[in-house]
């Protein structure tokens, strides 16, 4: 194994916590310049006592990584994250034309095509944008360069939220006007004008890749539900195809709009965020319910003919939006009715109930059934369940919660993965309802301080790494392991591994590309690693 790291002298692996949060200024700014001086910003480290660090952001400073560079012809890179402390420190290697190890073989099978991928990214809700806002000009701009930019883990997915939703500070809608059926009073909030519309444009200045917006309403107007309430049990009055129904389509139309005014284009919308929540009796926060029937007919009928006559026709439609227990028979009720079908692009799954629903039973089964119809994971985070702790710094397990999740997700045909809120604060807020969960990022607004988190890193060992268009490819293991392992080819035809050990144990591992030759490296416990390299 012949490794080499660049960027050595800049590494934090050589330091104690305990030294750099000690280290006197001027040591610190000593440090910052060599690591300027390199291109990539190591981590400021900080242990809140939760089994790994944060890296530590304010307005003058924060840990970057340098552009994407690939490897010369016959080496790779290897990009590093671990519980002790890595934060997606690059070194290189150089490719074997002979297998020297005898522990663990990987066999890429680049002839071996599956599905490609959209890409990866989180929401900008109302929470996201207060906490972001909150943060000084500066400390905003390290913030959104971490999500999007070149020297950050380079988004590429936002979801927007359709009016309020639980991380808002109150509840509205955009047409809060009794039986406005004609939505002359609708019209985008301060929360749009003020808060998610400037941020998004930021990060749209800050890519070099093309940015997909997806939007999810939560609930309509009480006006046009049973129970008159923005939350509780609920559903549209009337039938598909009526006015209530009509209406409601034309107001996923009057969002668009509105948006184009502020120079904001669409790529997906999904049908209704977890339309489940609204069958509950007394839940909690924003909802509308349908079963999967209603929800069929309301496409077929409403918001599929709605929006393919309007100027909006190829903003696509995702169905679902909620558990992946309720595959593949959601899958089978609404894409079994040609009509509904035809306007139907993808299926989008939220992650917390998957460890009642495995995989292969649900989004394996419903891609057997329709191999034709994407599948995208809209939503995660942790935090959310009443046994869990809300926001716990440096959890290097959540991390690896997601990193798995990801594996999971993209061995099972899934194209995109979409984490929850982009920024939460120290709480796990805003919430309306006080249903806090935990975040990438977390802002401590009175320090004007904010940490990356390890589910910060875990997430961008694929999105930095994985651009839109890469296709998963097959990957073979020698023998029976503990780790997760996802292999892709990229659009200019380079070659991605990732490899997650969740395991104490460190594993020897060889990864053979027949094209190129063996990449022999070792996989540490509780690590996670991305590989790259030229496969011409």
């Amino acid at each position: 194994m012949i490794f080499s790291s660049p960027q050595e002298k800049g590494c934090h692996k050589h330091w104690s916590w305990r030294g750099i949060m000690a280290s006197s200024l001027m040591g610190l700014l000593l440090l910052q310049a060599v690591s300027w001086a390199s291109g990539a910003r190591p981590c400021i480290p900080k242990s809140f006592g939760y089994s790994s660090v944060v890296c530590v952001c304010n307005a003058t400073y924060c840990d970057s990584l340098d552009p994407l560079v690939f490897p010369a012809p016959g080496n790779f890179s290897r990009y590093e994250s671990t519980r002790s402390g890595r934060r997606m420190e690059m070194s290189t290697g150089t490719i074997q034309a002979n297998r020297t190890g005898t522990g663990l073989l990987l066999t890429l099978q680049p002839e071996e095509k599956f599905q490609k991928v959209k890409g990866f990214g989180g929401a900008m809700t109302d929470a996201a944008g207060l906490n972001i806002l909150a943060l000084s000009p500066s400390a905003q701009n390290l913030l959104l360069k971490s999500y999007f930019s070149t020297e950050g883990i380079e988004y590429n997915i936002i979801r927007v939220p359709m009016a309020s939703c639980d991380f808002s500070i109150s509840t509205y809608t955009y047409d809060d006007y009794l039986d406005d059926f004609q939505l002359q009073n609708f019209s985008l909030s301060e929360e749009d004008t003020k808060l998610k519309i400037p941020l998004i444009h930021r990060a749209l200045k800050m890519t070099q890749r093309p940015i997909s917006l997806f939007a999810s309403p939560w609930t309509s107007p009480t006006w046009l539900k049973t129970n008159g309430a923005v939350n509780g049990k609920g559903s549209l009055k009337g039938q598909p195809g009526d006015i209530y129904h009509q209406t409601w389509a034309n107001y996923f139309v009057k969002f668009l709009n509105a948006y184009a005014e502020h120079k904001l284009k669409f790529w997906a919308v999904t049908v209704e965020n977890e339309p489940t929540a609204g069958l509950i009796t007394g839940y909690p926060f924003q909802c509308l319910g349908f079963t999967a029937e209603h929800q069929r007919d309301f496409i077929a009928h409403d918001l599929g003919p709605v929006l393919a006559n309007s100027t909006h026709r190829d903003v696509l439609l995702l169905m679902l939006d909620d558990q992946r227990l309720l595959l593949p028979k959601w899958a089978e009720v609404v894409l079994n009715d040609p009509v509904a079908a035809k306007y139907v692009h993808g299926i989008a799954v939220h992650w917390y109930m998957d460890f009642l629903a495995p995989a292969k039973s649900t989004l394996g089964e419903t891609h057997r059934l329709f191999p034709n119809t994407m599948l995208f994971a809209s939503e995660a985070c942790v935090g959310s369940k009443f046994w869990e702790q809300s926001v716990r710094l440096g959890s290097w397990d959540r991390g690896m919660q997601y990193s798995h999740s990801i594996i999971t997700n993209l061995l099972y045909h899934v194209a995109g993965w979409t984490d929850w809120n982009l920024a939460l604060n120290l709480e796990g807020g805003p919430n309306w309802v006080r249903n806090f969960v935990d975040s990438p990022i977390i802002v401590d607004i009175a320090k004007d301080t904010f940490y990356k988190q390890p589910m910060f890193y875990h997430l961008g060992h694929f999105s930095k790494f994985i651009p839109e268009n890469s296709q998963r490819v097959g990957l073979v293991a020698s023998e029976k392991n503990d780790l997760d392992t996802v292999a892709l080819i990229r659009p200019d035809g380079s070659a991605v591994v990732v490899v997650l050990n969740r395991s104490s144990k460190d594993v020897p591992l060889t990864i053979s590309d027949p094209a190129i030759g063996f990449l022999e490296t070792i996989s540490p416990g509780y690590s996670i690693h991305t590989y790259l390299w030229r496969r011409q």
